[in-house]
């Protein structure tokens, strides 16, 4: 094969990761989906971070990747773990597992980067911008359309999950949200890959007493729950963390920042295919305006 011929094909690979990377991302919440009627969700979790753990402190010696230097950068680490990792995903989980469809988890928790930005300001010193004020406003305006069409005025719930399983993905999101800013503020010098497996410690490690003082921890070790418990460990902890590595080394990471933006609208459409999860036309209306509100809030603070 020629050199022009290996250039192009490794350009069209460069091309294709970021929406690999996003298509792998979005597969989360169906994973918990399929997962969660045989574990509960600490305990689902928990077992994930083990054997997750298992295989990455091995790839990190392998690698010969530093580790974070300092125990006070390391404290740092592991509390952005129990935001991004703990919090965010143990909400995520328990949301879905009380009756939270994915697509509108995806939804709610997609708000990440609108809330981020709007507490940059606040938090960081960030100014908001006009632009990022739009974006707010249109976000609130479709999360109301969609949670809108499912509110039931007689019981004062939502129909098909209660507020409490709202109240645990508002959780995520706060968690995500929060991390996210600390992550940013103090964790600055953290290595990607050794930085993940003490995220990875100190979240198994607050889900792992959750497990044991909330939960029973039966687990069903059945052919869907053992296939979806690789899924997850396998691709989305490990071969998507490698993916996200091999993108910010190739400055592709813009990119990737862009196209989560997809992963509402994509995770929706995979559980309508799944689960025959659906959504009226003025909830997938309200997702649409949510998503174009995410977009200019996130892209005003990119700007700056």
């Amino acid at each position: 094969m020629s050199s022009s011929a290996n250039s192009r094909l490794e350009a069209a690979l460069l091309a294709s990761m970021p929406v690999l990377f996003v298509a792998l991302w979005s597969t989360g919440f169906i994973g918990a989906k399929f997962g969660l009627p045989h574990a509960e969700p600490f305990t689902f979790l928990f077992i994930r971070f083990v054997l997750t753990l298992a295989l990455l402190i091995p790839l990190v010696m392998l690698m010969g990747t530093t580790w974070p230097q300092g125990w006070r950068l390391k404290g740092h680490i592991a509390v952005s773990g129990l935001l991004v990792h703990a919090a965010y995903l143990g909400g995520v989980f328990y949301g879905i597992y009380l009756g939270m469809p994915a697509g509108l988890t995806a939804l709610l928790v997609g708000l990440q980067p609108l809330l981020t930005a709007t507490l940059a300001g606040p938090l960081l010193g960030e100014r908001i911008t006009a632009i990022q004020w739009l974006g707010l406003v249109l976000g609130l305006v479709g999360i109301a359309m969609v949670l809108g069409s499912k509110l039931d005025p007689g019981t004062a719930s939502f129909r098909g999950f209660g507020l409490e399983a709202l109240a645990c993905v508002l959780v995520a999101l706060a968690g995500i949200t929060l991390g996210t800013l600390y992550q940013k503020r103090y964790c600055t010098g953290m290595p990607l890959l050794s930085g993940t497996v003490v995220q990875y410690l100190s979240a198994g490690v607050l889900l792992g007493l959750g497990a044991l003082w909330l939960e029973e921890r039966h687990v069903e070790w059945t052919p869907t729950f053992v296939l979806t418990l690789g899924w997850l460990v396998l691709v989305l902890s490990i071969a998507a963390i490698l993916l996200l590595m091999a993108l910010i080394r190739r400055g592709e990471a813009s990119r990737v920042a862009s196209l989560f933006y997809l992963v509402p609208p994509v995770t929706a459409l995979q559980a309508w295919w799944l689960f025959d999860e659906r959504l009226p036309v003025a909830a997938l209306v309200g997702m649409a305006i949510t998503i174009v509100g995410v977009v200019l809030a996130a892209r005003g603070q990119a700007r700056r």
